[in-house]
């Protein structure tokens, strides 16, 4: 049996298992081009990666990860850590369309995908885990000011974070979106609709993301000379949204906009203005940010920012993949542009 980076594997009830050499003949390339498909490579054409994958499959060939592991001195395991509360990352949509983005990108390599609800790590297991050679890098979703033994994280192993991060980090790289032109624009549509008193519902402001689109929407109201209504944290929640909803309404301060930055959290504030009698947009024009399957669920179509959520995910994946493969000319900051989806609430 081959001793290298694609060794070769028998699997149970064969008499014997296909070799690199078979997928070498019959995608017509070399045995090292197999390899380097196989583990990932950035350095193979599009075309030829696509004959060899067609020929792994029609040959049903499996590489030995374990042995390829000892030669190679790495683990073909990538972590996605989230320090994030488990029922909020499996509630939220965003996250779920940034894991798509990364495992599309991940099918096109041998790399295997673990999940880590670091949710702060107090004691330190996240980053023992991470240190230990489990995996070869790190993707860093829904990070906090507080997460603080994420700078060093980047000191064991290569990671890409989803999002500029506020604490500061070394050789880090950060895969975004334009928070603040994306919160500008759309709050900027609000007073093109004739809004005054524009209050907004926040993340939490210990996430980078939701102090930019703060700022977003502070600089669109300072351009328009439009007073700022109430700023509640919703918390990026559906529950978080709903009760933010209600403090503005009890809060007796009127308003006729209001920019909310998730569409989770609209698609919850919205129907506790329809129970209180109130009509979006009408009376109200309600504007959300993510463009996820939240922002059509419910009684009102939500105008939003979209951002592009999977391919968010697929970049970090493919950044973290080349960075491993050895690249040294890759950007440490890639940001994705938002549009506008106008819909029926504003």
């Amino acid at each position: 049996m081959p001793a290298d980076d694609g060794t070769d594997v028998t699997l149970p009830g064969r008499a014997q298992a296909p070799t690199l050499e078979l997928v070498a003949a019959r995608a017509g390339v070399s045995r090292a081009t197999v390899s380097r498909v196989v583990n990932g490579s950035p350095s193979v054409s599009a075309p030829i990666a696509a004959a060899v994958r067609r020929a792994v499959k029609d040959l049903g060939y499996v590489p030995n990860r374990a042995a390829r592991s000892l030669v190679s001195q790495q683990s073909q395991a990538i972590a996605l850590v989230a320090p994030e509360d488990v029922t909020r990352f499996f509630g939220d949509i965003y996250f779920a369309e940034i894991v798509a983005g990364i495992d599309e990108r991940l099918e096109q390599s041998d790399y295997v995908l673990n999940l880590m609800i670091a949710n702060h790590d107090p004691r330190g297991k996240t980053l023992r885990y991470l240190g230990g050679g489990a995996v070869d890098g790190a993707i860093v979703v829904s990070h906090h000011t507080s997460d603080r033994f994420l700078r060093r994280i980047t000191e064991h192993l290569p990671v890409v974070f989803g999002g500029r991060s506020s604490v500061a980090a070394l050789e880090a790289y950060v895969v975004d979106v334009d928070n603040v032109a994306g919160a500008r624009d759309v709050t900027r549509l609000l007073v093109e609709r004739g809004c005054r008193r524009i209050a907004t519902i926040t993340g939490p402001i210990n996430m980078q993301s939701a102090i930019d689109r703060l700022e977003g929407w502070r600089a669109a109201l300072d351009e328009a000379g439009v007073a700022a209504g109430p700023v509640v944290d919703g918390d990026f929640t559906i529950s978080g949204g709903a009760r933010a909803m209600r403090e503005i309404l009890d809060s007796g301060v009127e308003v006729d906009g209001i920019f909310i930055a998730s569409d989770l959290m609209a698609a919850s504030a919205i129907p506790v203005l329809l129970e209180r009698g109130i009509r979006v947009p009408e009376d109200i024009a309600i504007v959300g940010f993510d463009d996820s399957a939240a922002a059509v669920s419910g009684p009102i179509a939500i105008t939003t920012v979209r951002q592009p959520s999977r391919q968010m995910g697929w970049t970090m994946a493919d950044i973290l993949i080349a960075v491993l493969a050895g690249r040294t000319d890759l950007p440490h900051e890639v940001i994705l542009p938002t549009s506008l989806v106008i819909r029926d609430s504003a």
